[in-house]
């Protein structure tokens, strides 16, 4: 009985429109990333370069360029200063965003570098590779401090949660792996009764959750504690490409993800349900990512498309 003062709240919806589409890249859009600050939105290709752009008008800023290979990842350092990025050249670069200048190059994965990112406290930085290990990084010395046997197909995503202490990585193995950042221990494997190629995989920000993509069209999302699987994400096209999928926190309780229908989907995290779909890219969205205050997505799409797209919501 709803008592007749209690006003029904109506289900919350986003309502994303499209602002800007960035034109610079020359191949697929690999990667977009804002900055922890929210300035600067930055973009990353298999052009081999960076592009830095200003987040809240859409004007290029600058390119960042030294990879001999195609970049597939990139991670702002959390003071929003620096940049690394992962290529198919076998390194990371570190990079001074103000200056531009490529500070470092991290050597020693033996084959494609897929995936990056510095720690909360950006003093390291963790990448997965196809040469199946998992790598975690000295970003002062530019050192490699541990090397992880972490699964027996490439490695496809790499992330630390809140506090560092852990790094989630996922494979074309089927496996999402935690691990001990200090001690490089395997702490949980997640698996389910099928184990199709995990695509992507990343902690919520509260770093109760993991959020996992696979390669048969869903999105999961997991208790990162007990490793239980507590929800599907389902109606987006993925099966052949590793597409970024994330977390939207500025308004309402979403999950956003890119999509080989050329679409952009966001669920409600809740309820599941799609609360709305942005058209607009003309090639498979690979890549999304959400400002860290304001209700703005950017996405990057494959090589029939090229471009990066700014959406924002009321």
């Amino acid at each position: 009985m709803v008592e007749e003062n209690t006003p029904l709240l109506p289900i919350q919806t986003p309502h994303y429109v499209l602002k800007y589409t960035l034109q610079g890249h020359t191949e697929a859009v690999s990667s977009v990333k804002f900055s922890p600050d929210g300035k600067w939105l930055a973009s990353s290709s298999a052009d081999k370069s960076v592009i830095i752009w200003n987040s809240l008008d859409g004007q290029y800023e600058q390119t960042l360029k030294d990879h001999t290979g195609g970049i597939s990842d990139i991670s702002w350092s959390s003071d929003s200063r620096y940049i690394c990025s992962a290529s198919d050249d076998k390194t990371i670069k570190i990079w001074d965003v103000e200056t531009g200048q490529m500070l470092k190059t991290l050597r020693g994965h033996t084959n494609y570098v897929f995936c990056a990112n510095f720690n909360p406290q950006s003093h390291l930085i963790v990448s997965g590779s196809f040469d199946e290990t998992v790598r975690i990084w000295d970003v002062k010395t530019g050192k490699c401090l541990k090397v992880l046997p972490a699964h027996s197909e490439p490695v496809t995503a790499v992330h630390f949660n809140r506090d560092g202490t852990m790094i989630v990585s996922s494979s074309f193995d089927g496996l999402c792996r935690i691990w001990d950042t200090a001690t490089g221990q395997c702490l949980k494997t997640l698996i389910d009764d099928e184990n199709p190629p995990v695509s992507f995989v990343k902690f919520s920000p509260n770093g109760k959750f993991i959020l996992a993509g696979t390669l048969d069209n869903m999105l999961r999302l997991w208790n990162a504690q007990t490793g239980k699987w507590l929800k599907t994400y389902t109606g987006h096209k993925n099966e052949k490409f590793c597409i970024f999928s994330t977390f939207s926190v500025t308004s309402g309780k979403w999950i956003v993800s890119g999509s080989e229908d050329n679409n952009i989907y966001i669920w409600n995290l809740q309820t599941r349900e799609i609360v709305q779909k942005l058209e607009g890219h003309t090639d498979a969205v690979l890549s999304v990512t959400c400002h860290p205050t304001q209700n703005i997505i950017a996405s990057g799409s494959q090589t029939g498309d090229k471009t990066v797209k700014v959406w924002k919501s009321d």
